[in-house]
């Protein structure tokens, strides 16, 4: 199941949990900002996740990613192999 267009996890993340976010796939705008670059081009693109773009990884996903242990990336290449 796709949870973000990011390759970010909803399921595991505990500020979603606790804010009552729904994540960005089923929602109009982000709960946590007023925009996401990263929603807005894959929604442009026609995409549902970063995976699936002939552009990954971008500069926009790349700057994202949080540490080392943001795992955001691979995430959207392994959901890209399951299409």
């Amino acid at each position: 199941m796709i949870e973000s267009r990011c390759g970010l996890l909803c399921s595991k993340c505990e500020w979603g949990k606790e804010n009552g976010c729904v994540g960005c796939i089923t929602m109009k705008k982000p709960l946590w900002s007023d925009s996401c670059d990263i929603k807005s081009c894959c929604e442009s693109k026609g995409l549902e996740h970063c995976g699936l773009c002939d552009d990954f990884p971008c500069k926009t996903i790349t700057d994202m990613q949080e540490d080392e242990d943001d795992n955001r990336i691979e995430q959207c290449r392994i959901w890209a192999c399951r299409k």
